[in-house]
């Protein structure tokens, strides 16, 4: 998951209006990796499209791509896109590559929108090759680190082809981001959740480089192939969670509660944490800015190396091909991509949950979950099972709930005293 954010797109749209255009185009330029992390999606899950892909996108590709999002952008008067630099190991492409890319990009848009670059990356080229990061600068790309926290955590998954951890040369690579003369393009850390690590030692960790945000995220699983810790849940659920509690184990939820109020609780801010506050904003009734909870319509479109247009490539946890449109940029427009049927399945906010979570009262909220998490060889159709993570989220948004509902009272009680 890329570590960006867009302004709230409009409401979704029922059957027969018009789709949402996308404000979030995420560039797949380098299709391999330096490291072999246990539980990436890309390398290690269902589906092994990159076998097949170029390593890294071609210019002519990025010229066309780059003139479709003008088009796109022209068309539907944005004044501003968010372009985000992904892998593999998007680093992988070297300074003279990036460049290039960053100015084909940058000269399709003249005039029409105004780029947001961001990148996600596991930080270890910015230290072997100092030629990057003033490159990144010239270009203002915000860069977004992943990290798991300590270094024996980390290394755990974050490994090398050969077994070695990679952990000290990402924290070389955070010691030049966060040094003043390049700390302006510090987007954040991205960790991955291991519910068998110390969640505060873990945060604590995170916290050492300042970061100006974090994602947590919960590791890519489905119904049919179960994340880490959660072996038994191989079938859905036939109704939600009860209000108050679960009657199974919710690791990932055990693992996110004490950060949340160690974060919460601080007497002054640490950080932003991505889904906390989403849930947060959810709850008082405003609109999540992201896929992994609520229900705002998807906006974010990929292009992979070859010029494939897809749906989010963490849909490669599911099946081989789940990504998959058809579409490509040398014959297709990112206005097919937008009223492709795969796109509008999930632009219909409640309309496009399942019959348990349609049920369920945090549905608007957790929206169901990650749409990847929610896949079901068994439902119908196969996406419309709640998430894995099911149990853990309402674990959780119960809990900051029920933080928020004391605080609100506390705040109104006053008012209401004085109006009485």
């Amino acid at each position: 998951m890329p570590m960006s954010a867009t302004n709230a797109p409009p409401a979704a749209p029922d059957s027969g209006t018009e789709s949402v255009p996308f404000r979030q185009f995420l560039l797949k330029i380098h299709s391999r990796c330096n490291l072999a992390c246990t539980y990436c999606y890309m390398y290690e899950a269902a589906d092994q499209s990159w076998r097949q892909r170029p390593r890294s996108m071609a210019p002519a590709t990025v010229r066309r791509a780059a003139r479709l999002m003008a088009e796109h952008a022209a068309e539907h008067e944005l004044s501003e896109v968010h372009v985000v630099l992904h892998g593999g190991e998007p680093l992988l492409v070297g300074p003279d590559h990036l460049e290039t890319l960053l100015g084909t990009v940058t000269d399709a848009l003249d005039g029409i929108a105004a780029p947001r670059f961001t990148l996600q990356t596991n930080g270890i080229r910015l230290a072997e090759d100092p030629r990057l990061l003033p490159v990144l600068d010239r270009h203002g790309v915000r860069i977004g680190v992943s990290l798991d926290g300590t270094p024996a955590g980390h290394d755990r998954h974050r490994r090398r082809a050969d077994g070695r951890g990679s952990h000290a040369a990402t924290a070389r690579a955070l010691e030049l981001l966060t040094d003043p003369a390049h700390r302006h393009l510090f987007a954040g850390l991205l960790c991955v959740i291991d519910p068998t690590t110390d969640p505060l030692e873990t945060y604590d960790a995170l916290l050492k480089f300042a970061p100006p945000r974090l994602d947590l995220l919960l590791p890519h699983g489905t119904w049919q192939a179960p994340p880490p810790g959660l072996a038994a849940r191989t079938s859905p659920p036939s109704a939600p969670p009860a209000p108050g509690g679960t009657t199974r184990a919710t690791p990932y939820a055990d693992w996110l509660l004490p950060v949340f109020d160690r974060w919460y609780g601080a007497p002054s801010r640490e950080t932003g944490i991505r889904l906390f506050e989403e849930i947060m904003v959810l709850l008082l009734g405003g609109t999540a800015r992201s896929e992994v909870v609520g229900l705002t319509p998807i906006d974010l479109v990929v292009v992979e190396t070859d010029g494939a247009i897809e749906q989010a490539d963490s849909l490669k946890v599911s099946y081989p091909g789940a990504p998959e449109t058809g579409l490509h940029v040398f014959r297709d427009t990112f206005a097919d991509a937008a009223a492709h049927p795969a796109f509008r399945a999930r632009q219909r906010g409640l309309k496009g949950l399942g019959p348990v979570c349609h049920s369920c009262s945090r549905s608007r909220v957790c929206g169901g979950g990650l749409y990847a998490h929610r896949y079901s060889p068994g439902a119908t159709p196969v996406f419309s099972a709640p998430s894995v993570y099911c149990d853990d989220l309402a674990v959780l948004v119960d809990h900051i709930g029920t933080r928020l509902r004391r605080d609100v009272a506390a705040l109104t009680a006053p008012r209401r005293k004085a109006s009485r």
